[in-house]
């Protein structure tokens, strides 16, 4: 994917939760299997915690749901319900973005890659999808 970073907005579907990450125009999204993103079809690109930001007062809108092992941090908006990003498992040091929750205009490509959740170790290690959350230097 492209090296370019640039500032991508976007948010919930009521406009409660805002949000900008920086990141760039071309993103890898991963379709994730696993019983809760399956169930959301959440499809979603990763950036290190420090590329994103909450704006405003979106905080007080968000609430959390975690399972299983504890790790993934799924927020969502209290008044839509929508899962415009969240803190993964696979990168605990990053943000998870739904890719369909950027505002129109500012991502050029989207490669779509499939993480088999259902079998979550072997992908873990097979995709490489911690590396995401790094930053680059």
């Amino acid at each position: 994917m492209d090296a370019e970073k640039v500032v991508h907005t976007g948010g919930c579907h009521c406009k409660s939760v805002r949000w900008k990450v920086v990141a760039p125009s071309s993103v890898v999204a991963w379709d994730c299997n696993c019983s809760n993103c399956n169930m959301r079809a959440n499809t979603h690109f990763i950036v290190p915690a420090d590329d994103f930001e909450l704006l405003g007062d979106s905080g007080k809108f968000l609430t959390t749901y975690t399972f299983g092992a504890q790790t993934a941090k799924h927020t969502f908006c209290k008044i839509c319900g929508i899962t415009s990003f969240y803190y993964p498992r696979s990168n605990p040091d990053g943000v998870a973005v739904t890719f369909r929750c950027v505002d129109p205009g500012t991502l050029a490509h989207v490669e779509i890659r499939h993480f088999d959740g259902k079998n979550w170790d072997s992908a873990y290690n097979q995709t490489g999808i911690s590396s995401y959350s790094k930053v680059e230097k």
